[in-house]
């Protein structure tokens, strides 16, 4: 009998147990299904957040060729570039480009402007800057709530990035991949003769410098100012001088850099001025007239209300003076920006650009010239000096940019075509009437890798305006002799093939401009890099 209620115990024991187990799991299902029917959309939610393309809310718009690959190679879409209006085959001459432009960096300087005279120095002294003194302190513009804004969508960027970087990672072909957003990529295409071109001419134009008015200075041949860039995948828009003020009207577009930027700027303010009805209402707002010697400038268009302004920064950071063995030498000042930065800030569209003057000899050799602090290097290699500069560039943006108000590009190298010497050892290119046929055997700069990785590591929005591939035909575009008035004093061993003849290039790397300022804000690209 014992036995028996024993057994009997346990089993009941038994039953209760399994019947709670069950019942618990019966009521969790139950639970747990009423919930999901109750909230339908948690699974959804959460999926699109984790795929929102975040490009679109915060974007860093990297515009390079695909032309170029990233370890240097040229894709075959360069070869298939050609010309309307074939002519002769020896008008068109062939080299290659960039070991040019390697060579040139190795072995000397860049001579700014051409002729020794470059902005007041072109013998590659610094001018007297200020004592050595760090860059100022600015309070910055950004408000609070926007500054907490900014950093929410900067942690969503880094999160892209990675994202970024591991797919193209995954592709295991090291070079740039371009995803096509919407849109063409306008640094694909080609150069079309066109009789409609230029868009304005030497004598209806006062804003071109002696430097770059080659038809002044007596170049006969007409054809460099007939070439257009046509984008392979798209009709290219013709500048409109009427739209373009319509979009900047009231606003401030400046330009900052070397006398490459200048270059562009007095573009612009030509290509502005045919829509001008009243010359008179367009003056400079400090009574300058444009020459090498001076170097900032702000012409007032009154019936629109806006400024377009130039301000010259040949390294965007602050070159400045210390004591090296008893005696004060020029220095840069890698860390700290350009002391004329104070009148950057503020401006509804600017333009940045540094790297013709990373070539001349003091910045080529980094021997007592790069400054950190109170430290001057011994010897620091140029490119990690680029960076550094590039990187405290970057910085001041981050800090003194509203992103909400302005709109920041970056145009990256423009390159030279110095043939059979460089720019003081009898460097030249006067002969080029006409583009260059083929570019195959050049390589991506440097420079242009060091600009966009800086770039996608900034949460400040920036479009690299990416004219190294489109100006690398135009060997005929450089002033070459046509760089002084006949009968002014110039050695004919010095050839200007870094700048260029206005009309001419400058134009279409404002046209590209006007084509991104017309676009959605929203990037309309995005790129990956291998890092």
């Amino acid at each position: 009998m014992e036995k028996q209620r024993s057994f009997s115990l346990k089993s009941t024991r038994f039953l209760v147990f399994s019947f709670t187990i069950s019942s618990s799991l019966i009521f969790l299902v139950f639970l747990f299904t009423w919930v999901i029917k109750s909230n339908p959309s948690i699974h959804r939610e959460t999926h699109f957040q984790f795929n929102k393309p975040l490009f679109n809310h915060k974007p860093i718009t990297i515009e390079s060729s695909s032309s170029f690959s990233s370890n240097g190679s040229v894709q075959s879409v360069n070869h298939s570039t050609h010309f309307l209006k074939p002519e002769n085959e020896s008008r068109s001459v062939k080299f290659s480009v960039f070991k040019q432009i390697q060579r040139q960096e190795s072995e000397g300087e860049v001579v700014e402007d051409g002729d020794g005279d470059g902005d007041g120095d072109g013998d590659g002294e610094i001018e007297d800057a200020e004592e050595d003194t760090p860059a100022p302190t600015m309070e910055e513009d950004i408000e609070v709530d926007d500054k907490l804004e900014l950093l929410k969508e900067h942690k969503e960027l880094k999160m892209t990035k990675v994202s970024s970087v591991d797919e193209f990672k995954a592709q295991g072909d090291g070079k740039m991949e371009e995803k096509k957003m919407n849109g063409c990529d306008v640094t694909k295409g080609k150069w079309v003769y066109d009789e409609s071109y230029p868009l304005y001419t030497n004598g209806s134009c006062p804003f071109i410098d002696e430097g770059f008015n080659c038809g002044t200075n007596g170049r006969q041949d007409k054809d460099y100012m007939k070439w257009k860039w046509q984008p392979q995948d798209c009709d290219f828009p013709r500048f409109n001088a009427a739209k373009m003020l319509d979009l900047i009207s009231g606003k401030r577009l400046v330009f900052v850099g070397d006398s490459i930027n200048r270059n562009q700027w007095e573009s612009m303010l030509c290509m502005l001025m045919s829509a001008v009805k009243d010359p008179k209402k367009v003056y400079e707002t400090h009574g300058r007239r444009i020459t090498k010697e001076k170097g900032n400038y702000s012409f007032k268009f009154v019936d629109y209300k806006c400024t377009i302004e130039y301000y010259v920064s040949h390294f965007l950071v602050h070159e400045s003076k210390a004591r090296i063995r008893q005696k004060r030498r020029p220095t840069l000042r890698i860390d700290a920006i350009d002391h004329g930065s104070s009148k950057w800030k503020g401006a509804d569209i600017v333009v940045f650009n540094t790297a013709h003057w990373w070539s001349h000899f003091k910045t080529k050799a980094g021997i007592n010239y790069y400054q950190e602090g109170n430290q001057v290097h011994p010897k620091l290699d140029v490119s990690t000096a680029f960076r550094k500069a590039l990187m405290t560039w970057a910085g001041w943006v981050d800090r003194h940019i509203n992103p909400r108000k302005t709109r920041v590009f970056f145009r990256n190298l423009a390159p030279s075509h110095f043939r059979g010497g460089l720019w003081n050892s009898g460097g030249h290119c006067m002969e080029a009437t006409w583009p260059l046929n083929d570019t195959s055997g050049m390589e991506y700069p440097e420079k242009n890798r060091i600009v966009e990785e800086v770039i996608l590591q900034m949460k400040t929005p920036v479009t690299l305006l990416n004219v190294t591939g489109v100006s690398a035909y135009r060997i005929d575009g450089h002033p070459s002799i046509y760089g002084k008035k006949p009968g002014t004093r110039y050695s004919s061993n010095i050839q200007d093939c870094s700048h260029w003849c206005l009309p001419g290039v400058p134009d279409t790397w404002n046209e590209i401009l006007f084509f991104h300022l017309q676009s959605k804000e929203k990037s309309k690209y995005h790129s990956k890099f291998r890092l």
